[in-house]
């Protein structure tokens, strides 16, 4: 009897056709787009997947970047369209802030935050497309965020905000040549509008570099084994390059590029990018990391916004300074390891038969490439 699912009838003595050959009716199910987490991986290898290729990070990388900076222009051509639709006039940009974009310091900041906030859904969707794994391995080993991770890091990310404001008390004591202060409380009226926005986008802010710099990069950088590698030389490199460092120098030093502190300044921003990402890989995840930034900028832009300073000014900072900020970041860093340990953190990506068992540090399996 001849054989039709749609397909013509196959002649009497004709070899039996493969049912997944084009133009029959049964075809092979089609692969997800998204390939399988690496097994027992720690977060800073939670790029080289199956599909991974040399050229993914990189076309990755330009791609976030591309694409970021476009959409931050594109934000910024809509907010002067309803600026002059609501007023009537166009930013008036002719006065002494020769910087300012819509001639509103509220608005300004508004825009600066916003357009930070817009590289987190880029910086996901980076992953999902070039890399071809879920989003949430940015996250953490979990594939996801640790919701309760979060908030206890964010309990200590308050305590070190408190450290840090008494550091930098003790800080400004020790420096000479401080400017005299003629700074005042601008009230209710002129702080409620930026205070606002900096309680709602701060938080987008932050976790969008997080993101960026301590998933995206971190991983990026950290996909790059260097296993295949045959010379002596090139197995040397590969040993280095398996381990988190590499992608912690790199994204640290591009997060330190992104900002406009020169001198001892450019100390601090590195290590503040540096404690973030080591975090990042002791703990398995962001969250620590997060929470950090997110509290260390509410403090850094809620503070002048009180005396009437939106534009947090950028450029040489004493030593002394640099010291008062180093100090309380390792001790958060020290109570955050520590908690992770008393809390049985998941470090690495569930192994073969694991399931969701915590893994410590002192169960956690070798990483052989």
């Amino acid at each position: 009897m001849p054989y039709w699912d749609g397909a013509p009838a196959q002649p009497p003595g004709a070899p039996y056709p493969s049912p997944y050959a084009p133009g029959y009716g049964i075809h092979a199910a089609k692969r997800p787009w998204t390939v399988e987490t690496p097994k027992a991986a720690p977060f800073h290898r939670l790029a080289r997947n199956e599909v991974h290729r040399w050229w993914r990070p990189l076309v990755g990388t330009l791609g976030i970047a591309a694409l970021g900076m476009g959409l931050a222009i594109g934000l910024m051509i809509v907010g002067i369209i309803v600026r002059v639709v609501v007023t009537g006039e166009a930013p008036d940009t002719s006065g002494a802030d020769v910087d300012s974009i819509f001639g509103d310091q509220t608005a300004d900041l508004a825009y600066n935050l916003g357009a930070l906030a817009l590289f987190l859904p880029v910086t996901l969707a980076g992953a999902w497309v070039v890399q071809r794994r879920r989003p949430g391995t940015l996250s953490s080993v979990a594939g996801r965020l640790r919701w309760r991770w979060l908030l206890a890091c964010s309990g200590l990310a308050i305590l070190f905000c408190v450290v840090s404001y008494g550091t930098s008390i003790a800080a400004a004591g020790a420096i000479d040549d401080q400017p005299g202060g003629d700074e005042h409380w601008v009230g209710w009226g002129r702080f409620i509008a930026p205070a606002v926005v900096i309680i709602l986008l701060v938080p987008f802010q932050s976790a969008a570099e997080e993101y960026a710099f301590r998933g995206w990069m971190l991983q990026a950088v950290g996909a790059c084994t260097l296993e295949n590698a045959r010379s002596r030389v090139g197995r040397a490199f590969s040993v280095v390059f398996r381990t988190p460092w590499p992608g912690i120098v790199v994204g640290s030093a591009l997060f330190t590029a992104g900002h406009g502190y020169t001198g001892w300044g450019i100390l601090d921003i590195f290590a503040f990018g540096a404690v973030a990402a080591w975090l990042a890989v002791r703990t398995g995840g962001l969250e620590s990391s997060i929470a950090l930034h997110v509290f260390n900028n509410l403090m850094a832009f809620l503070g002048p916004a009180a005396i009437g300073q939106l534009d947090i000014e950028q450029g040489g900072v004493p030593w002394q300074v640099v010291v008062a900020d180093i100090i309380p970041m390792l001790l958060y860093a020290a109570a955050v390891v520590g908690l992770a340990r008393w809390m049985r953190l998941r470090r690495v990506t569930a192994a073969p038969g694991d399931g969701d068992a915590p893994l410590t540090a002192a169960a956690e399996p070798a990483h052989a490439s």
